[in-house]
C-alpha cells in the first residue's frame, strides 16, 4: 500500500507540474501578475524580515535551554502543524529558531541573526543576495527543513556534483533530526539509486542531472500515459516517473542558474547510428580553411554567424564540385555546411569555448570556466568544431526532448534562490520568474578596497603590469587571486610567473577535480592563485593570520567579463566577514569586450595620453562599462529567444 500511494503521489505529481504556468502568461496578463507579485511580496521586505528575524533571535535563549529530547519534541510538533498546513506565523519563528540551535548542536555553527533574515527570504519565496563568505550554506540549510515540511519535497540546487554531494552530507545530521531524509544526485549514479533518492524529502542536485531525469520521465510516461498509469498503479514499481513532480525549488549560485545557464537548453539526444556525414564535415572544414576572410567571407564575432561573399562563393564551389558526396550537389545545404566551419574555425576558438580531452571536443561554460562533459552543440556545429580540429568527427544526434533552464525552473510551485551578485539581474528575475530579490546586508561591515581601474594599449602591456602587481603583493605576503576569462589565458599568466620564479597554483577547468582545495588554499599568506571565472564556488577562502596582517587577500581581475555580476563574484572573494582585502580590474584597448561592442570609443580612448598605459580612469571605466552593459543587453536577448523558441515548440509540436 506505501508503495502504492508513493507511486501515486509521483504521477500526480508529475502531472499537476505541468499545469498553469507564468510562462502561458501574455502581455497584460504577465504585467498583472508581475504586480500582483510585487503585492504579494510586500510584507516580506527586508525590514519586515528583519523584524522576524529579531523575534526568531529572541526564542535563542529558551530553546537552548531545551534537552535533546524536549528539542526532538518541539521539532515534531512544529513539523507536524507544516505539514498539516497549519502553521502560523508563529509557528514559521518557532521551527526555524529551532533548526538554528540543532545546527548549532550538529555542526558547531550558530547563525547570525542576518543569517536567519536570509532563511526567512527564501522562505517567503524570494531570490536572496548574501555576499561571498556570508554562509549561504548554513542560511540555505535553516530554511530546507521548513521547506520540505511545508511542500514535502524539495531540490536544492548546485552548481557542480562535489558541492551537491559536500553540501548533503554535512547537512544530513541537521535533517535527520528535522525528520526530513536527504540525498545527492550524482552523474554516475544507475536508475535505482536514483529513484531511490528522488523519493527523500531534500534532494541535492545540478540542473543538467535534475532536469535530464525530469525530461527523460516525460519522455517515458508522458502526460497521458502518466494519467493511465496512475489508473494501474502498483502493478509495475519503477515504471512512474523518477521524479515525483516539482514542488519546491532553492537555487544556490541563482544567478549563475537562473540567468546564465538559461541561454542553453537542455536536450536529451541520440546518435543516429550512423556517421556517413563525418567525411562531409571534414570536406567543409578543408574548404573553410583555402578560403580567405575578408575577399571570400565576413565574419559577425557577436552573434557567430559567417557570410559568403562572391569570391568566397565562387571558390567554396570549385572546390565542392570535385568532392563525390551527394550532399555538395545542393548548392544551398553545400554554401550552408562552408559557412557553419568557417563559424566553427573563426567563433569557436579553443580554451575558451571548448577545449580537445581525450581527443574528444568538451564544452566550456563561458560563464562559470566549467566543463560541460555531456553537452554537444546543436545543428551539426559540434561535429564542425570536431572537423577543425582533426578529432573523431562524432555521429549526428537526433533530439529528443528539448527543454530550457527557465522554463524547467518556472514549473515549480515554489521557487526561491540565493547567490552573492543576484542584484545584477533583478528585473530579469522578477520579469520571468515573478521572484522578488532581497539584499541581506552584511553581518559585519565592509572594509575591502576597491583600487581604481588601470587601462592599458595592449595585452601586452596589461598582462606585464599585472604581473609586476603579483610580484609587489607577494613580496608584502599578501595572498593573491588572479582572474582570467578562458583556460588559455589563465595558463599564459601561469607561464610567465613561472618564467619570474613565482611559485603559484592554477584552478580551472583542466584542474576541477582539486577545486576545493585548491581554493581553500588561496588565502595563505604569500599564496598565488590563477583562476578562471569558476573560483570556487561554494568554497570559502580563509584568510591565515600572516595574511590577515598583511592586507588580507588580492583579487586582481585580467581583463572584464561579458556581465558585472561575474566580476562582483570574483571580487566578492576578498573581504568575506569584514577581512581586510583589495580589489582591482586591468583592462586593455584589444580586449574582446571593446573590441566586439565599442570599437569607436575604444579607439577614441587610444587618443588620450599615456605611452603604455592610459591615464584616464574615468573615461576608460565607462568605455568599458558600456561594452559591458552592450554584452549583458544581448545576452539578455538570448535568453528571451531561448524561451520563446521553447514556448513554441511547447505549444505546436505533439507532446511539447
Amino acid at each position: 500500500m506505501s508503495h502504492a500511494l508513493t507511486q501515486y503521489d509521483a504521477l500526480h505529481g508529475s502531472i499537476v507540474s505541468r499545469r498553469a504556468r507564468p510562462e502561458t502568461l501574455k502581455g497584460l496578463d504577465k504585467a498583472i501578475a508581475r504586480v500582483q507579485m510585487l503585492a504579494r511580496h510586500r510584507r516580506a521586505r527586508l525590514s519586515w524580515l528583519m523584524r522576524e528575524a529579531e523575534r526568531v533571535h529572541a526564542l535563542r535563549t529558551e530553546v537552548r535551554s531545551h534537552s535533546e529530547r524536549a528539542l526532538d519534541e518541539l521539532i515534531e510538533t512544529v513539523r507536524e502543524r507544516f505539514v498539516r498546513g497549519t502553521a502560523a506565523r508563529e509557528d514559521v519563528r518557532r521551527g526555524l529558531a529551532a533548526v538554528r540551535e540543532i545546527a548549532r548542536r550538529e555542526t558547531g555553527e550558530e547563525a547570525f541573526v542576518v543569517q536567519l533574515v536570509g532563511a526567512l527570504a527564501l522562505y517567503h519565496g524570494r531570490i536572496v543576495e548574501m555576499l561571498t563568505g556570508e554562509g549561504k550554506t548554513l542560511t540555505g540549510s535553516l530554511a530546507a527543513p521548513l521547506l520540505a515540511w511545508r511542500h514535502r519535497h524539495l531540490h536544492v540546487f548546485t552548481v557542480n556534483d562535489y558541492l551537491a554531494r559536500r553540501d548533503a552530507h554535512s547537512r544530513e545530521g541537521i535533517y535527520a533530526r528535522c525528520r526530513c531524509q536527504v540525498g545527492a544526485i550524482q552523474s554516475e549514479q544507475p536508475p535505482a539509486e536514483r529513484f531511490d533518492i528522488y523519493a527523500r524529502s531534500i534532494v541535492y542536485g545540478t540542473p543538467k542531472q535534475i532536469t535530464a531525469d525530469y525530461l527523460r520521465d516525460q519522455l517515458r510516461i508522458g502526460p497521458r500515459a502518466a494519467r493511465q498509469q496512475m489508473v494501474a498503479m502498483g502493478r509495475a514499481p519503477g515504471t512512474g516517473p523518477m521524479v515525483p513532480g516539482l514542488r519546491s525549488a532553492l537555487v544556490d549560485e541563482a544567478d549563475a542558474v537562473l540567468v546564465d545557464e538559461g541561454v542553453v537548453p537542455l536536450i536529451i539526444a541520440r546518435n543516429r547510428g550512423e556517421d556517413a556525414m563525418s567525411q562531409v564535415y571534414r570536406d567543409g572544414a578543408m574548404i573553410a580553411s583555402r578560403l580567405d576572410e575578408g575577399p571570400d567571407y565576413s565574419i559577425n564575432h557577436l552573434e557567430r554567424k559567417a557570410e559568403l561573399r562572391r569570391r568566397g562563393r565562387e571558390q567554396a564551389r570549385r572546390l565542392w564540385s570535385g568532392l563525390s558526396d551527394p550532399i555538395w550537389k545542393a548548392e544551398r545545404r553545400a554554401e550552408e555546411l562552408v559557412r557553419q566551419a568557417l563559424v566553427a574555425r573563426h567563433c569557436y576558438i579553443r580554451g575558451t569555448q571548448y577545449d580537445l580531452i581525450d581527443g574528444r571536443v568538451i564544452i566550456i561554460d563561458e560563464y562559470t570556466g566549467r566543463f560541460l562533459h555531456d553537452r554537444n552543440w546543436e545543428h551539426g556545429l559540434h561535429q564542425a568544431v570536431e572537423a577543425k580540429e582533426g578529432a573523431e568527427v562524432t555521429a549526428d544526434r537526433e533530439t529528443l526532448a528539448r527543454l530550457s533552464f527557465q522554463r524547467f525552473f518556472r514549473t515549480y510551485r515554489f521557487l526561491c534562490g540565493m547567490t552573492g551578485t543576484v542584484a545584477d539581474a533583478r528585473p530579469e528575475l522578477e520579469k520571468i520568474y515573478l521572484r522578488p530579490v532581497t539584499r541581506v546586508p552584511t553581518n559585519r561591515p565592509m572594509i575591502r578596497r576597491t583600487r581604481r581601474l588601470r587601462c592599458f594599449r595592449s595585452s601586452r602591456a596589461r598582462m606585464e603590469a599585472v604581473l609586476d602587481e603579483i610580484q609587489r603583493l607577494h613580496e608584502q605576503g599578501r595572498p593573491v587571486l588572479v582572474g582570467t576569462r578562458s583556460i588559455t589565458a589563465s595558463q599564459s599568466l601561469s607561464a610567465k610567473l613561472a618564467v619570474r620564479g613565482l611559485e603559484h597554483r592554477v584552478l580551472n577547468a583542466l584542474h576541477d577535480k582539486e577545486e576545493a582545495e585548491l581554493i581553500s588554499d588561496a588565502g595563505h599568506a604569500g599564496a598565488i592563485t590563477v583562476a578562471t571565472n569558476m573560483a570556487g564556488r561554494g568554497t570559502d577562502i580563509r584568510l591565515d593570520e600572516g595574511a590577515r596582517q598583511a592586507g588580507g587577500l588580492a583579487v586582481l581581475l585580467t581583463e572584464m567579463h561579458g556581465a558585472k555580476r561575474i566580476d562582483r563574484q570574483f571580487m566578492g572573494r576578498a573581504g568575506r566577514q569584514g577581512d581586510p582585502g583589495s580589489a582591482q580590474v586591468f583592462v586593455s584597448l584589444d580586449d574582446e569586450l571593446v573590441t566586439q561592442n565599442t570599437a569607436r570609443r575604444g579607439r577614441l580612448l587610444g587618443l588620450l595620453g599615456g605611452r603604455d598605459e592610459i591615464h584616464s580612469g574615468r573615461a576608460a571605466r565607462w568605455v568599458f562599462r558600456m561594452a559591458q552593459r552592450r554584452n549583458e543587453t544581448r545576452d539578455r536577448r538570448n535568453r528571451a529567444n531561448v524561451l520563446r523558441q521553447d514556448d513554441w515548440i511547447e505549444k505546436n509540436l505533439p507532446g511539447g
